[in-house]
């Protein structure tokens, strides 16, 4: 039997849900490069960002830990959060990272050192090296500044005109030679305002991810959020991604078909936020649709350290579920 080849993997998305799809692809024979969004203001990287001057380490932090082969003790160092005194709400991560881009003079090298130190398979690619800003600009005009602003919007997002980030931002050079190389790309599960979306209004991304011979495939979210995607079925939230992305790029589309717990969803629905129903999605021509039962019925360890805890999500994908059926499209 002929050896089975490895496959060139690239995701796209934001911290917690590209260190899923990681998490399970690495167990894999394959090549995996995150690109990660780099238009957090929030939480511990939004006080790094604006007392240091850095770019945003979280999301990259979390893909590095992902993708790591290093001790379990190190892993954990690296997610650790300060509960007390001045460095409260801090993640070690997250200024380690920072203090590497004063040393080494850039992030760039910075996350290439702590690729080195964390002994990751793979690469974290942020999706550009140019500090920028999310704006969300509303039908009646008025703008929502910030990504931890637009994150935190219950209300006003449902009345969204655009997105944009300011000032533009250029696309990071690694990036595309990794999608010339990609045999599938992946869009990760995630915040679709602040996760996914910021990464297509980086210049070149969208045209890049249009030009490979990659398998295009979309991971749609578990649950809709209030103010934001209330109401949204699977041809909802494909044609939101592919305002940005451009129309017919996407070609395969995994959901999940699985209920959660009624406890669970008693406890969303208590925050407006209810379970992603598929909808009309076979009226959509040119995309392959996986609906799978994806559902994780591990009981999420929530840090008591984190000031966002509230609004980390209970529900989750199965990791090693979703791996599989990416691996074998």
């Amino acid at each position: 039997m002929a050896k089975e080849k490895r496959q060139n993997i690239v995701t796209i998305g934001g911290g917690s849900g590209s260190f899923m799809v990681l998490t399970g692809l690495k167990k894999y024979p394959v090549d995996l490069s995150a690109i990660v969004t780099m238009s957090d203001d929030g939480g511990s990287t939004g006080v790094l960002r604006d007392e240091l001057g850095v770019l945003p380490p979280g999301d990259v932090r979390q893909c590095l830990v992902a993708l790591s082969y290093s001790t379990k003790t190190l892993r954990n160092l690296f997610n650790y959060r300060y509960g007390h005194g001045g460095l409260s709400g801090h993640n070690f991560g997250n200024i380690f990272l920072s203090t590497l881009e004063k040393i080494t003079g850039g992030f760039d090298t910075a996350v290439v050192e702590a690729s080195r130190i964390l002994r990751i398979k793979g690469y974290v690619l942020p999706v550009t090296l140019k500090s920028t800003r999310l704006v969300a600009v509303l039908e009646d005009g008025r703008e929502v500044f910030g990504e931890k602003n637009i994150y935190c919007n219950k209300g006003d997002l449902c009345n969204l005109k655009k997105l944009y980030l300011k000032p533009a931002a250029e696309l990071n050079p690694k990036i595309i030679p990794a999608l010339k190389k990609a045999d599938k790309i992946i869009i990760n599960p995630g915040d679709l305002y602040s996760s996914l979306i910021p990464n297509f209004l980086v210049k070149g991304l969208p045209q890049a991810i249009a030009n490979s011979k990659a398998k295009v495939i979309c991971v749609v979210n578990l649950m809709t959020k209030p103010g934001q995607t209330d109401g949204f079925d699977l041809k909802d939230y494909i044609s939101h991604i592919e305002k940005y992305l451009g129309k017919g790029v996407i070609k395969y589309v995994i959901f999940n078909t699985e209920v959660p717990d009624e406890k669970l969803l008693k406890k969303y629905k208590l925050h407006g936020e209810k379970i992603l129903l598929p909808g009309d999605y076979k009226a959509i021509t040119g995309v392959t649709f996986l609906g799978k039962k994806l559902l994780s019925h591990k009981t999420p360890v929530i840090d008591p350290h984190d000031k966002l805890a509230h609004e980390r999500s209970l529900v989750r994908h199965d990791s090693d579920k979703l791996a599989r059926i990416i691996y074998k499209i």
